[in-house]
């Protein structure tokens, strides 16, 4: 009895294949048909009969690339089916098994409305329309992107968000390197098409381009804002984490039976005999002066014990601190290469709105942000911070201070720096802002 079912079953679902694959193909074509009369005026999605950027369009096109890959799928399978099913019973619109066939009739239209769809898309169409669209979008399948927009919205909108703003940077860097001078400036000719655009009575998707776009720079930005945070808070958050919980009580329970182990260096040792000498000067003084009663050689030698005992616990927990610092700040720097090889497309976003910011400034701007950035790391005054964080990393690790390493470090690494950055002057900025390079030598003159 069950066998039954089953075959029937069987029989029902091969029947329908031809019905089933026929009506996929028919919707997906009605797809395509919704969007040429949404955003393409009724005429084929091209570039050409659209008022959209770049990075929408090629998401329109690898949409209907989707769509089309899906009718010849669905027409094969139709075929294929129609035939095994004609093999076994003629194709006649009668009730068979529960199983309505699809009358001629109703087939034929499909079909023609499916061919009158996809002859509008031939194959030197799309080898030109997809000249412009990123790969990812080219080679992406329509059901997973369908899959992907339904349950990761936000995904889609950071996407297109990036991709059209990476294009409108490397628009803007093209232009402003490649484009031949002409009769009227530049300026004046961009706020002609500006205007133009502005009263096109044509133009009536450009409140919903507004809106689209404000919602990309909106989750651009919150997702930006979030990524750099979250740099910032993991390694710390690791760092202090490990050390208190994992790697601190490990060093202790290890050094804790070797307590001929006092300094981890010279200059913490002579730091702890200067303050012992600070200490037993000043119990004379306090008892010459008669600040403190005065003490007998024992007492002041009991007095000097007790601090020595005191300075070597301190001594010796500032030693510890700095080699648990050293694993605590690998672990860190593990998690935080997790975080970036985990996190690319969040870098491709962070990137593309740091980009936008740096490119929206004004000359001026530029021009401030370079030479306080000169100034601060190569600058004339830049030797003594250098010197500072040199001093702080040394005692952080527990390292002896190396002055001759600490000069050559100042003496190198700032020239180093300020030759990369007039190269970047030279060879990037200006190329692609002169003004804000004759602004940076006109301020720093």
């Amino acid at each position: 009895m069950n066998l039954n079912r089953i075959l029937q079953g069987v029989n029902q679902w091969l029947l329908q294949t031809p019905e089933r694959s026929l009506d996929e193909a028919y919707h997906a074509a009605l797809k395509i048909k919704e969007i040429e009369d949404k955003h393409f005026q009724g005429r084929k999605v091209a570039n050409e009969f659209s008022n959209y950027g770049s990075s929408t369009n090629s998401y329109f096109i690898a949409e209907v690339k989707g769509y089309l890959q899906k009718i010849k799928v669905r027409l094969t399978e139709f075929k294929a089916s129609r035939s095994i099913v004609n093999t076994f019973g003629p194709n006649q619109p009668t009730i068979n098994n529960g199983v309505i066939t699809v009358t001629t009739d109703v087939c034929l239209k499909k079909l023609q409305f499916i061919d009158s769809i996809i002859g509008k898309y031939q194959d030197n169409y799309w080898q030109e329309e997809l000249q412009d669209v990123p790969k990812s979008l080219q080679n992406r399948n329509f059901e997973q992107e369908t899959a992907k927009i339904k349950t990761s919205r936000n995904r889609s909108f950071l996407q297109a968000a990036s991709l059209e703003d990476e294009e409108i940077i490397k628009s803007n860097k093209s232009q402003k390197a490649t484009e031949k001078p002409g009769v009227l400036p530049r300026s004046f000719v961009n706020t002609f098409n500006r205007i133009k655009q502005e009263i096109d009575p044509q133009a009536g998707e450009s409140e919903e381009a507004v809106l689209k776009r404000f919602r990309n720079s909106r989750y651009k930005t919150a997702i930006s804002l979030k990524f750099i945070l979250l740099l910032i808070i993991v390694p710390l958050l690791t760092q202090q984490l490990t050390k208190t919980f994992l790697i601190t009580p490990l060093v202790n329970k290890y050094f804790q039976q070797q307590e001929q182990f006092i300094f981890i260096n010279q200059d913490l040792e002579e730091e702890a005999f200067s303050e012992l000498r600070r200490f037993e000067e000043a119990l004379h003084f306090r008892g010459m002066i008669g600040l403190a009663p005065k003490l007998s050689n024992e007492e002041i030698e009991g007095e000097i014990t007790k601090k020595a005992a005191v300075l070597s616990e301190e001594f010796r927990q500032r030693g510890l601190n700095a080699i648990a610092n050293i694993f605590a700040d690998i672990c860190s720097l593990i998690a935080f290469g997790f975080v970036v090889a985990f996190s690319r497309r969040e870098i491709e976003i962070v990137k593309s709105f740091l980009d936008g910011i740096l490119y929206n400034l004004s000359d001026s701007a530029k021009a401030f942000l370079i030479i306080l950035f000169t100034d601060m790391f190569v600058g004339f005054h830049s030797p003594h911070g250098w010197e500072v964080i040199l001093e702080g990393l040394s005692r952080h690790f527990g390292l002896p201070e190396n002055r001759q390493f600490n000069f050559l470090f100042i003496a190198t690494f700032p020239v180093i720096l300020d030759t990369v950055l007039k190269y970047w002057i030279f060879r990037y900025l200006n190329r692609i802002s002169p003004s804000a390079v004759a602004t940076y030598r006109n301020m720093n003159e």
